[in-house]
């Protein structure tokens, strides 16, 4: 059987914020997101390019395995969007579940079809931890941020919970688009309806991609908002939280 390789944007050992534990961090090239906030426009194009590398799952666990007594908290998938690439990503984490490599996923959740899910199961058996990003809990604003519907994304987010597949949930507020208390308190909420949330990444908007966008000759859609303080990323949480936790707190009263 042919090799199925991955198309890779660039790979990071010692990574601290894509999962439990300090971590290997695998960046696979393609996405379909436009999110206007995104700090990697070079990995949005779908194919190799100068810029990505095709590599088997042998030889990514290879280097980390170079590398795995700094990595310890295992390897993470993340892009782009790794289910653009669901074949090599499951292959990966199928010969590292038989290294008992902890496995995360790093996913917006955009490709899930819920009339189709022999794929994604395959790669769920494999998957210690989703870790989903919800761009924005309204539909219409989440077009507006990344050209996409988020419909089938919450639905990913309630089949994790019917599974129970252990996910974190992570958010990038960004001033003026998603970090109104209407918005926040909604997403507290859906949260609060499933039964399988581990954690809650908020992570607050920076413009440190706006170089970036310039060597690539491409406009930053967002270059007058302001980042986003550590204070207001704060508050941001505890409003999510709240609404969280009355909605668990509500469940057990009923």
């Amino acid at each position: 059987m042919a090799k199925i390789l991955g198309n890779i944007h660039s790979i990071e050992t010692c990574g601290t914020v894509d999962g439990p534990g300090i971590r290997f961090v695998v960046f696979t090239q393609g996405c379909p997101m436009r999110c206007l906030y995104c700090h990697n426009p070079d990995s949005w194009s779908v194919g190799s390019n100068d810029n990505s590398l095709l590599k088997s799952a042998d030889e990514i666990l290879e280097q980390y395995e170079n590398v795995k007594e700094f990595c310890k908290g295992g390897i993470t998938v993340t892009g782009g969007e790794p289910l653009l690439q669901i074949d090599f990503v499951i292959d990966l984490f199928k010969k590292a579940k038989l290294k008992n490599i902890h496995t995360a996923l790093d996913t917006s959740g955009i490709l899930f079809n819920p009339n189709d899910t022999y794929k994604i199961d395959e790669l769920l058996k494999y998957t210690d931890l989703v870790m989903l990003d919800i761009k924005h809990i309204d539909n219409e604003e989440h077009i507006k941020l990344t050209s996409h519907s988020n419909k089938n994304i919450l639905k990913f987010a309630k089949y994790l919970s019917k599974i129970d597949k252990p996910t974190w949930i992570r958010h990038v507020v960004v001033p003026g688009i998603n970090d109104k208390e209407e918005f926040l308190t909604k997403l507290g909420e859906f949260m609060g309806s499933l039964n399988n949330i581990k954690a809650l990444d908020v992570l607050p908007y920076h413009n440190m991609a706006i170089p970036k966008y310039k060597n690539l000759g491409i406009d930053y859609p967002l270059k007058d908002t302001p980042p986003l303080s550590k204070e207001d990323a704060i508050k941001a949480r505890n409003t999510i939280l709240s609404a969280y936790q009355k909605v668990k707190i509500n469940s057990k009263l009923h």
